[in-house]
């Protein structure tokens, strides 16, 4: 069934659109809620000015991002964590930690949802971090996980036994 969506539904269409969807989806979900009607004339000019004003509020939102996604462009953040005697962390570090750091780091506040991590880091070193603010605009940001004080002796311990290693395979 060919529908006129009057609202974003996250997955299937954006405000305005006009999508083809299964007859079930649409009898039993979206017409009743009032989410897409049938794609008549009236509900044709309905949707493309909602579209328009749903175009205008998004440019608001993505200006209003861009000003604060150029603040944290580029930046690189430092973690600490405490290690193990294996050299992974003791827990992990998630997108709260991060946004936290942010946070302290910028003054720019988070939430811990537009930090996109796909799984929590449980390991030391830099990586790559998205935060995403709209659909449209986001930034990288270099997150660095260090140990901490009581877990330094451990990591130079570790990195001078993979030293004394590494020329003996070398060696072979």
């Amino acid at each position: 069934m060919k529908v006129v969506f009057f609202e974003d539904v996250e997955g299937t269409a954006q405000a305005g659109e006009i999508k083809e969807v299964k007859n079930g989806f649409a009898r039993n979900y979206l017409l009743p809620r009032g989410i897409a009607g049938p794609t008549t004339k009236e509900n044709l000019q309905r949707a493309n000015a909602i579209a328009q004003r749903e175009a205008r509020r998004q440019e608001k939102l993505d200006a209003e991002a861009r000003a604060i996604a150029q603040k944290l462009e580029n930046l690189a953040v430092s973690i600490e964590a405490r290690v193990g005697e294996t050299g992974r962390l003791f827990g992990s570090v998630t997108n709260r930690d991060i946004a936290a750091a942010i946070e302290q780091a910028t003054g720019v506040q988070l939430e811990h949802q537009q930090v996109l991590l796909h799984e929590p880091l449980r390991e030391l070193g830099p990586r790559t971090v998205e935060i995403k603010f709209t659909r449209n605009v986001s930034v990288e940001i270099t997150v660095d996980v260090v140990p901490d004080e009581a877990s330094r002796p451990i990591v130079e311990k570790l990195m001078a036994e993979r030293a004394a290693a590494a020329p003996e395979a070398a060696a072979d």
